[in-house]
């Protein structure tokens, strides 16, 4: 079947979706489910936290190389990363059955997601410019959305004390499953480069120099996942130790968190290019807000208040700076530049919770939530700054990216931007 304008925009958007969906199941399946995975490694809570360091260890690497896989063999290597997640999953869910054997399984599940969060991402970069509207925050909401959904089905078999197995299996069935589907769905090899504008002359390789610009975007994005994350890992922790509140009313706060961000990614994402920065802005300050109310909350409704606050702020950031990325990239380096800027991000949601514990020590968690707020004042006042630098956040209006990774200003010739890539 020939792959025709007509054609790609629906695929596209649908295949953006069903990937972020099966992300988000494995992770909400894998986040309801490590106490468990814990006993059955037969491992106490330090070395449980060495053997998650294997997580990170296995993604980043393989975070830098899809890239290039992306670039060279095309989308359909989003198939290949998610439906291999899935049998990751299931495969620890077999074997971890001791220290050794658990740190191995979390390697490969930490690559394995790596390489399918890369190229789901590239592949909703690639729907969004495709289809000409707004898809990359709203398969962001899809994964957050799954994610509290599969962490309820896991947390419901886990009362029925079926075996650890049965939700890995069930995960990752649905990823096999959507990994034959984007198969069928997404166009075979690499991206052909566009016809339609005239190279720019000497275009910018993808060297050191050339990925500078999505390095600082990257910059900014680490930002917003190490607030999201601090959330994420510590506002149970922050509910129990501060606020004195049950262990079953600390365990809802996770999903307060996570609960808004889905709202607000599916509220906020058909906002257009032309509110990128306003949105960056506003997010990081709302984020900022919520931390403080959080460091302030003299009851837990307060403090779910400001969780929930500060959680419609970072949903909108990451997806935003995905987002300004896309649309300055061309097709047969969107898969590198995706890499660089997803990797870099990544380490702020690796350094999250780490950084939160370092404060909490030296000041106690009120403190702590301060230092998160910081946080986002960080990416407030870095934001304009890094996009201009970048070359890639311009006004409203901003030039299109041709594929030889050039762009156009309105009313302008064709020249080489300085975040061009090859």
């Amino acid at each position: 079947m020939r792959w025709t304008p007509a054609g790609p925009s629906r695929r596209m958007v649908v295949s953006s979706v069903v990937a972020f969906a099966a992300f988000g199941a494995f992770w909400g399946v894998w986040g309801a489910s490590v106490p468990r995975v814990q006993h059955q490694a037969g491992v106490d809570d330090g070395r449980l936290g060495l053997a998650l360091l294997f997580v990170g260890a296995g993604a980043l690497p393989a975070m830098l190389l899809v890239g290039r896989a992306l670039d060279r063999w095309g989308l359909r290597v989003t198939a290949v990363a998610v439906a291999a997640l899935g049998g990751a999953g299931a495969g620890l869910a077999l074997t971890a059955v001791d220290l050794v054997a658990l740190c191995a399984g979390l390697a490969l599940v930490g690559a394995t997601s790596g390489a399918a969060d890369v190229a789901m991402n590239a592949v909703a970069g690639r729907a969004e410019k495709v289809a000409g509207r707004p898809v990359i925050t709203r398969a962001h909401g899809v994964f957050s959305s799954l994610v509290v959904l599969a962490s309820l089905a896991t947390g419901l078999a886990s009362a029925a004390s079926l075996p650890l197995a049965v939700p890995f299996a069930a995960v990752a069935v649905i990823c096999l499953a959507a990994g034959a589907f984007l198969v069928k769905a997404l166009p075979a090899g690499a991206a052909e480069p566009e016809r339609d504008r005239a190279p720019a002359a000497d275009p910018a390789p993808f060297d050191r120099r050339g990925t500078v610009p999505f390095l600082l975007i990257g910059v900014l994005g680490a930002l917003a996942f190490a607030s999201e994350n601090a959330h994420q890992s510590w506002s149970a922790v922050f509910a129990h130790g501060e606020l004195r509140s049950g262990t079953g009313l600390s365990a809802v706060a996770p999903a307060v968190f996570a609960g808004t961000v889905a709202f607000t990614r599916f509220a906020l994402g058909g906002l257009k290019a032309a509110h990128a920065r306003a949105v960056l802005l506003a997010g990081a300050a709302t984020a900022a807000a919520g931390a403080v109310l959080i460091a302030v909350s003299p009851t837990l409704l307060i403090a779910g208040l400001g969780l929930a606050v500060a959680a419609a702020g970072t949903a909108v950031l990451f997806p935003t700076l995905l987002g300004i990325v896309s649309r300055n990239v061309g097709e047969s380096r969107r898969g590198r530049a995706t890499s660089a800027v997803t990797t870099v991000s990544y380490l702020g949601f690796l350094l999250g919770p780490v950084y939160v514990g370092l404060w909490a020590d030296a000041v106690g968690l009120r403190g702590a939530m301060v230092a998160v707020a910081g946080l986002a004042v960080a990416l407030f006042a870095l934001a304009p700054v890094l996009l201009r630098l970048s070359g890639l956040g311009g006004p409203a209006g901003r030039g299109a990216a041709a594929d030889d990774g050039s762009w156009t200003a309105p009313g302008a010739a064709v020249r080489r931007s300085p975040g061009a890539v090859r």
